[in-house]
């Protein structure tokens, strides 16, 4: 399961990077920079839940006194 989440996470970023070179700074909310925004928000919020299941999966495992 960690090593899922961890590519899981480096397949969001690689995605907001993507992204990010897409967007046109100049007109951010024109065109195709539209998608490349939603795919950035998309993104980053999958990076945030990623992250707090790490979290919650490693209180379980401290509360049942096992190691993540």
């Amino acid at each position: 399961m960690k090593n899922f989440l961890r590519i899981m996470g480096v397949v969001a970023l690689g995605m907001m990077v993507f992204n990010a070179t897409i967007i046109d700074w100049e007109n951010p909310l024109e065109g195709d920079s539209t998608v490349a925004v939603i795919g950035v928000l998309a993104s980053a919020s999958a990076l945030l839940l990623l992250w707090i299941l790490l979290i919650s999966l490693k209180i379980r495992a401290k509360q049942k006194g096992k190691k993540f």
